[in-house]
């Protein structure tokens, strides 16, 4: 199976420093990453791991969904999908990602409101990313248009 990779280069400490994330499998590119803009409600244009993260799991679960969705009959035509990763203090001291939230909207044929939102869910339970994150609180907001 296919490995994928990313490196950061960081200069400096927490609160002061700043990186460079690089996306080196894909070459699809580099951003920015620190501290103060990561804890920060305004990114200014700076990336995080939380948002990284986000990306991942909704392109993983997108995948899925549409995986399933053939596999039960119907046709997906579109799937537009939101991921919202919630970073957050941690009781035990530093922080931690509390909370993931999946909204998808679908455009699908062959398959009804209920049965494409039991797909939906069995995605959120099977997409690797969603497996990788156990443990942390995983909810979705599923619908067809």
């Amino acid at each position: 199976m296919p490995k994928r990779s990313a490196h950061t280069s960081w200069t400096g400490g927490l609160q002061d420093g700043s990186g460079q994330v690089t996306l080196t499998s894909s070459g699809a590119g580099s951003y920015e990453v620190s501290f103060p803009k990561r804890a920060a409600d305004d990114a200014s244009g700076t990336t995080s791991p939380e948002e990284l993260i986000a990306a991942a799991h909704s392109a993983c679960y997108a995948m899925q969904l549409s995986a399933l969705i053939a596999a039960g009959g119907g046709t997906p035509v579109g799937l537009d999908v939101d991921v919202t990763v919630t970073l957050s203090p941690d009781p035990a001291g530093g922080f931690r990602i509390s909370s993931i939230e999946i909204t998808v909207r679908g455009t699908v044929e062959g398959m009804d409101d209920a049965a494409f939102k039991k797909t939906a869910d069995d995605a959120k339970t099977q997409c690797p990313v969603s497996k990788a994150l156990t443990g942390t609180t995983i909810t979705l907001d599923a619908a067809l248009l």
